[in-house]
């Protein structure tokens, strides 16, 4: 059965809240059971750099969201969940794909465009406190998708911008070097991508309007019953169009649930009855994981041993993969051209792996010799990781590897292993 690779992030710039959970957290967790799909999740630390200048906001921040994440059920033994910071080689991708972005691009970006808009309407200079991470901010969010070839990316509808430019910077790396990148999709769940907060705009930390995820049972009932409604009277019947109470209700109840509210609405439902049902069904979800996520806090050695151990695993991907990706743009080896052992080669440089997608969803690689010729192709992989380890094989083992490869690679005449064997030969010598 072939996978799909999931990858989602959460700032690390403050406390999670019911935002989060509904929009990332949640369907990540689901996602991450099934068995057609190989998940990625990652604390990005990085982001919040562009965020807050609060070192330990940061700190605290990246343990509250390790542990909702742990406490919402994901495994990390099933998954591959790490802090972005933990893997160096994501900022050394940004940079490849910041020279290959152009500019006009993130001229456009959301955030970039309101922080502009917002100076100009002040009569500032436009660039005001714009700071070049802000700027770069889809950049860094392109490498931590690109890094690991992520086909699908949960994410808001205020976030389908940046996974297209993504697309546009994985298509633009592949057009001057190669197939490297899969263009990566958004993945929204319609009803609940975007959830309101207390004041009816997007939940989030900037507007300071947020629902702790994890809040005490007395905190949340209180932080919900001043969530803003109209000024309609009990008996009066009240639209569930723009109303955030209802909103946020439908982000957890049942389909059946909902339609009940909805006709609650319609009757007239006094606004501190609905509350109270609203506090009840969100409750309801929460609280037998809010045990499990205070625990977790209390152990932060836990929290960083998991995290530690996630960087192991996705460094796998990301280190060999950065390899292909530096020879691809020319940051190689000396050697590969001056050395006396590839001096054949016409253009001095050392035969390549390159890896790519077919359109039947399988992973593949080929070695290519220093003119172009085809030496060696692979069979189809279920994933880029599986394809990755069998070149590694290669090119750790050389020629030796070939038989017990045989299953994964198309079949090889005697005078074709012989070639192969003598291009990874070259290949070893020259790193």
């Amino acid at each position: 059965m072939s996978s799909t690779r999931f990858l989602t992030g959460i700032t690390t710039s403050g406390t999670p809240h019911l935002g989060n959970y509904v929009g990332s957290i949640r369907p990540s967790v689901r996602a991450s059971r099934r068995s057609d799909v190989e998940s990625f999740y990652f604390l990005a630390d990085y982001h919040a750099l562009i965020k807050t200048n609060d070192p330990a906001r940061i700190q605290q921040s990246t343990l509250e969201i390790a542990a909702s994440w742990l406490a919402a059920g994901l495994d990390p033994e099933r998954v591959v969940f790490y802090r972005q910071s933990d893997v160096p080689e994501i900022p050394e991708l940004t940079w490849f794909l910041t020279c290959v972005i152009g500019k006009g691009v993130l001229n456009r970006a959301h955030a970039y465009k309101a922080a502009v808009d917002k100076n100009t309407s002040a009569g500032d200079d436009p660039d005001a406190d714009v700071s070049a991470g802000l700027f770069m901010y889809p950049v860094l969010m392109g490498a931590d998708i690109l890094m690991f070839n992520a086909l699908k990316v949960p994410v808001g509808r205020d976030q389908i911008q940046h996974i297209e430019m993504a697309r546009d910077m994985a298509h633009s790396f592949n057009h001057r070097y190669g197939e490297h990148f899969v263009p990566p999709e958004a993945e929204i769940e319609e009803d609940v991508a975007t959830l309101p907060g207390l004041d009816g705009r997007k939940m989030s930390k900037s507007y300071d309007n947020t629902i702790p995820l994890f809040a005490p049972r007395e905190q949340l009932k209180k932080l919900i019953a001043g969530i803003i409604t109209d000024s309609s009277a009990p008996g009066e019947p009240k639209t569930v169009e723009g109303s955030a109470l209802f909103q946020i209700y439908q982000a957890f109840a049942s389909p059946e649930e909902a339609v009940a509210l909805r006709q609650a609405y319609q009757d007239g439902i006094a606004w501190g009855d609905a509350k109270q049902l609203v506090f009840e069904r969100i409750d309801h979800e929460i609280a037998p994981m809010r045990e499990a996520y205070l625990a977790l806090l209390s152990d932060p050695a836990k929290i960083e041993s998991i995290l530690l151990a996630g960087a192991a695993k996705a460094r796998q991907i990301a280190t060999p993969f950065m390899g292909q990706l530096r020879h691809a743009v020319g940051l190689r080896d000396l050697r590969a051209q001056t050395g006396a052992k590839v001096a054949k080669s016409a253009k001095g440089a050392k035969p390549v792996f390159k890896q790519y997608r077919e359109a039947d969803g399988k992973f593949y690689f080929k070695l290519v010799d220093t003119d172009g010729r085809l030496l060696l192709q692979s069979l189809g992989f279920e994933s880029p990781k599986d394809a990755g380890k069998t070149i590694g094989q290669l090119q750790t083992q050389g020629v030796s590897a070939l038989s017990a490869l045989a299953e994964k690679l198309a079949p090889l005449t005697a005078e074709g292993a012989q070639s192969i064997g003598e291009a990874l030969q070259r290949m070893q010598d020259a790193d």
